[in-house]
């Protein structure tokens, strides 16, 4: 069975067991946890009870559009379309909270799953811990 929980203004521990695999392990970033994880909506996707997959979403403008961040599905989840699943109940919630678009800051390897979910690219490429990014824009 597939659930998503939602928590607010606290990272789960299952988020955070996601994201240093994902991120910590498998791809090698440092700054994985900040402050922004304190004022945060998390989602984390959990399949028979176990936890496979996790983003978090802040507003900085009064909620007129709201960012996702730290997108991460395990390994033995992915092309599942669990990514999917959380990025879409992310959207429809920040729209049930009034905004008109959600943004993000996509890897670039990254910019076809997010371009099948509606977001369009903004801008050029730029460094974030040496990985190539690209600022990434749906609106609701």
């Amino acid at each position: 069975m597939k659930e998503i929980k939602l928590f607010e203004n606290v990272l789960p521990q299952e988020a955070e067991m996601i994201r240093t695999r994902v991120f910590v392990e498998e791809q090698g970033f440092h700054d994985e946890f900040d402050e922004t994880d304190r004022n945060s909506l998390h989602a984390v996707l959990f399949i028979d009870g176990k936890p496979a997959g996790t983003a978090r979403m802040f507003t900085e403008n009064g909620g007129s559009s709201y960012h996702i961040g730290r997108m991460a599905v395990l390994k033995e989840y992915r092309k599942t379309g669990l990514g999917s699943d959380i990025m879409n109940a992310l959207c429809k919630k920040a729209k049930e909270l009034g905004a008109e678009k959600c943004e993000l800051s996509a890897q670039c390897r990254a910019e076809g799953f997010y371009k099948t979910l509606g977001f369009t690219a903004h801008g050029n490429t730029y460094p974030d811990e040496g990985c190539p990014h690209i600022h990434m824009e749906k609106k609701l």
